[in-house]
C-alpha cells in the first residue's frame, strides 16, 4: 500500500510531449519489472553513500535515498526525461535487516522471520526537470513456520545471499511465504502500480497504447 500520497503540485507545461525514462538504479530486478510493461529506459545508476543517518527510521531512509538518487541523476534544465529512483528495505521490529553476510547469517535471518510478519518498505521518487514527486509503499509479508531442514534447504540454494531479508519472492523463496498484504512487486524491488501513477503524474503514461500501432 502507498502510505502517503505523491507530493502534490500543479503540473507545469512541458516542452517535450513524451519524455524518455531513466532508471537511477543498477538493479536488474527493477529493470525487469519495468520491462513487463514494455517500458523503454536508460539505466543511469546513482552513486551515493547509503549509510542511515543517526536516529533515521527505515521509512525515512528509503524516502531520503530515493529522492537523493533522483536528484543526483536528473538534469534540472531538461524536461525531456523523467528519472525514476527507488530504495527498498526489509524491516522487522523497526529494524532494517539488510543482506545476510554469509550462510550462517542467512540461517539466523530466516529463523527470525519464520512464522512472523515483517514489512518491505520502498521509497520512490520521480523527477522531471525541477518537478518531483515521491511516495512510500509498504507490503506486509508473513512467513510460514519453517523447519530447520527447510531453512537449510533454502540457504543451500545460495538464493538468500545478496538479498535484503535473505529471501527472494521472485525465486524459490516464494515457497517460504504464507501471506502477502500489499504489492507483490514491491517485495521484488519496485511497486508497479505506484510507479505507473507517479510517472503518469509527470506526463509519462506507460499504459497508453502506442501512437502508431503495427498494421
Amino acid at each position: 500500500m502507498a502510505d502517503n500520497p505523491a507530493t502534490s503540485t500543479s503540473t507545469p507545461s512541458w516542452s517535450s510531449a513524451r519524455p524518455s525514462l531513466v532508471l537511477a538504479s543498477a538493479s536488474p530486478r527493477r529493470a525487469e519489472l519495468l520491462a513487463r510493461l514494455g517500458a523503454r529506459l536508460t539505466v543511469r545508476p546513482a552513486d551515493l553513500d547509503e549509510t542511515p543517518a543517526a536516529g533515521e527510521s527505515p521509512q525515512q531512509l528509503v524516502l531520503r535515498l530515493a529522492g537523493a538518487k533522483a536528484s543526483a541523476v536528473a538534469h534540472a534544465d531538461r524536461d525531456d526525461e523523467i528519472v525514476l529512483a527507488a530504495d527498498t528495505e526489509v524491516v522487522q521490529d523497526g529494524r532494517s535487516l539488510g543482506k545476510p553476510r554469509d550462510h550462517a547469517d542467512a540461517v539466523a535471518m530466516l529463523t527470525s522471520l519464520s512464522g512472523r510478519t515483517h514489512e518491505v518498505v520502498t521509497g520512490m521518487a520521480v523527477r522531471r526537470g525541477t518537478t518531483h514527486r515521491a511516495c512510500l509503499v509498504t507490503t506486509h509479508v508473513t512467513f510460514r513456520h519453517l523447519t530447520t531442514d527447510e531453512i537449510a534447504w533454502y540457504v543451500a540454494t545460495d538464493e538468500p545471499l545478496g538479498k535484503a531479508g535473505g529471501y527472494a519472492l521472485q525465486g524459490s523463496g516464494a515457497v517460504l511465504i504464507a501471506r502477502l498484504d500489499g504489492s507483490d512487486t514491491n517485495v521484488i524491488g519496485l511497486p508497479l502500480a505506484e510507479t505507473v501513477a507517479l510517472l503518469q503524474d509527470l506526463g509519462l503514461d506507460l499504459l497508453s497504447p502506442p501512437t502508431d500501432p503495427p498494421s
